[in-house]
């Protein structure tokens, strides 16, 4: 059994895609908790962390080890201006990116997994660990999300 297989990436995909729709566009612009990113400002920021981390998963499985900077979210949040999009098209941007990102996933040799990968000044980890840091970020920010 594949890793991909192992988290069921697209039924989680689909299921929390399903979940955000229902949020609208006034709930998007609240804050999940005072002084704190707008539920869009945290979807987009699962968008720059999909893109990111696209790039650290494809690098690491065809070269067998990756290095590369961390990013300034705050900084990537502002930029984009994902206040300012509407709900429906951030929630379609996330999913279509985490589609995208579990066909990668799907299509790691199960040898890369363990390609070591070092992100900033961090200690080196595997692929492995960061799908599933970043599965776990996920996880954590939808839950925000969902949660008002």
């Amino acid at each position: 059994m594949t890793l991909y297989e192992q988290v069921r990436w697209g039924d989680e995909i689909d299921s929390a895609c399903n979940a955000l729709q229902t949020i609208s566009e006034q709930d998007g612009l609240r804050t999940f908790r005072g002084g704190g990113w707008t539920r869009k400002e945290i979807l987009g920021h699962l968008i720059d962390s999909a893109l990111n981390n696209h790039q650290r998963f494809v690098r690491a499985a065809l070269e067998g080890r990756y290095e590369g900077p961390t990013y300034a979210q705050t900084g990537w949040v502002n930029m984009h201006g994902y206040a300012s999009m509407p709900w429906a098209q951030l929630v379609e941007h996330w999913a279509l990116q985490n589609r995208l990102l579990g066909e990668v996933v799907m299509r790691i040799p199960e040898g890369r997994l363990e390609a070591p990968c070092r992100v900033g000044s961090k200690d080196p980890v595997t692929l492995r660990f960061l799908i599933e840091d970043y599965l776990q970020h996920l996880h954590h920010h939808l839950a925000q999300i969902l949660s008002a």
